[in-house]
């Protein structure tokens, strides 16, 4: 009989196993969007009507993220993360053999089922496992996926639909997920906490309120009347105050608003969402700039965001001394003020340079978004107290959902508003990608205010000192 493992080696594997939850929703969100002509054409489905399969599990996720910390609580980590990675791998797998656009959408609930409670499990498992000092290291190399996943998630479903079938887009997930699980089931601590009755009423007003957020998002992005959009975004948003009221009554909320007290979670929630709003649209804009405005094929805007990958994985080996020496407010500050001037940077190339020239500029950028990302997620939980880190870690991947659509959502907005305004650009839609760029970029530097208001000894606790840190 195999013996247990020591805590040194759930240690060194269960960043791993975080890691292949993150992988598969950031490849799986990504290289969706490349494959959906090809299966549109498959299903004998319009294309405009197959950014159904997107909204269900974008959806899914939003509206039940927020019970994800309540459940591994109450059932124990290692059983709803070993749940909730089976759940993805039937979804995947049903998502490969749907006939039609019904069964794809039904798939991809059921896909989002288990997305919307691995990566938050998976991180809390994280949280409980490791000491503060060494949390920040472990997180590090665990959020790899989340860099690489947008950038790689386009280039794989290219090739793959090009060479092999969309069905494979969904396959792929299989074998990873089946690792996960052979992993979780021996290295993953099973922890639990006494929790009181559960919030239905706290639950249903703040998932109800994401579901619509997301839902306007979504309208938004894609072109749909204004009316419905702000309907579903106010009503979304008197939902959201609905649950302020119910939390200050209520003696167990789902987010105990006393979580806001606490100034390195309140900063890390508000500075992730602002920042996000331009770190999550370059992903989506730097391909549609390559193949709309210098008239290159999508293989070759996938090979030309690949820097970015590698220079983030690269930079993993920097960003725990960065932080050490310098200390959270001084390197978020400068970090998001170095990101906006770095975006702002891709409207400086004509439209008739050649776009190699872009390279610096994107592998640069993947650099600073790995040590914008390691710090936010990591400060958002910094002074969390043992009671709170399941809620709070929850309400941080609910945030981080809502950011990344809102990020999308805005820059296709922009751009969108850009190519109207001809008078500014000429009817040229280079130009309308580079003023796009200006204001993404500009936002982005007005973001760094908000972590100004961290003190400069905020994080600390996170920080290894020279007894802790390897040689």
């Amino acid at each position: 009989m195999k013996s247990k493992p020591t805590q040194e080696q759930i240690k060194r594997v269960l960043p791993l196993i975080l890691a292949t939850a993150i992988f598969m929703q950031m490849l799986d969100s990504t290289i969706l969007n490349t494959s959906l002509p090809a299966i549109a054409h498959d299903l004998h489905e319009a294309v405009v009507d197959m950014h159904l399969a997107i909204v269900s599990y974008v959806l899914t996720v939003a509206l039940l993220m927020p019970v994800s910390g309540f459940l591994a609580d109450r059932y124990g980590t290692r059983r709803i993360f070993i749940a909730s990675l089976v759940l993805f791998a039937l979804g995947s797998l049903a998502c490969s053999m749907a006939q039609n656009l019904t069964q794809l959408v039904l798939a991809r609930v059921l896909q989002g089922i288990g997305g919307s409670l691995m990566v938050p499990v998976g991180k809390l498992a994280l949280i409980k496992t490791f000491p503060k000092h060494e949390f920040l290291r472990a997180i590090n190399y665990a959020i790899i996926p989340a860099l690489i996943g947008p950038i790689l998630g386009p280039l794989v479903g290219g090739y793959m639909v090009d060479y092999l079938s969309w069905h494979w887009i969904f396959i792929i997930n299989l074998p990873i997920a089946l690792v996960g699980i052979l992993l979780s089931l021996y290295y993953l601590p099973d922890y639990r906490a006494s929790i009181a009755k559960f919030d239905f009423k706290g639950f249903l007003l703040f998932g109800i309120a994401s579901f619509l957020l997301s839902a306007s998002l979504e309208m938004l992005s894609n072109s749909l009347r204004l009316t419905p959009v702000l309907l579903s975004l106010l009503l979304g948003l008197a939902l959201l105050y609905a649950y302020y009221r119910h939390a200050r009554r209520e003696h167990s909320p789902l987010f105990p608003l006393n979580l806001f007290q606490v100034r390195t979670f309140r900063v890390g929630l508000l500075g992730g969402l602002a920042t996000r709003l331009g770190i999550s649209s370059v992903p989506l804009l730097l391909p549609l700039m390559i193949q709309l405005a210098y008239g290159q094929s999508a293989v070759v805007s996938g090979w030309m965001v690949a820097p970015m990958a590698l220079s983030a994985m690269l930079s993993k080996s920097m960003v725990v001394s960065v932080l050490n020496r310098w200390g959270y407010r001084r390197v978020l500050v400068v970090n998001t003020l170095m990101i906006g001037a770095l975006i702002c940077c891709f409207a400086l190339p004509g439209p008739q340079t050649p776009i190699y020239w872009l390279l610096p500029l994107i592998a640069l950028l993947g650099f600073l978004n790995s040590i914008q990302f390691t710090s936010m997620n990591t400060l958002s939980v910094a002074d969390l107290r043992p009671y709170h880190t399941s809620s709070g870690n929850s309400l941080v991947s609910v945030n981080q959902q809502l950011a990344i659509g809102f990020g999308v959502a805005f820059g296709l907005v922009v751009l969108k508003g850009m190519e109207q305004q001809t008078w500014l650009t000429g009817n040229s839609t280079h130009a309308a990608f580079r003023y796009t760029f200006l204001v993404v970029g500009c936002l982005t530097m007005l973001s760094a205010r908000v972590f100004s208001r961290l003190h400069a000894r905020d994080g600390q606790n996170l920080q290894e000192s020279k007894a802790n840190t390897p040689a």
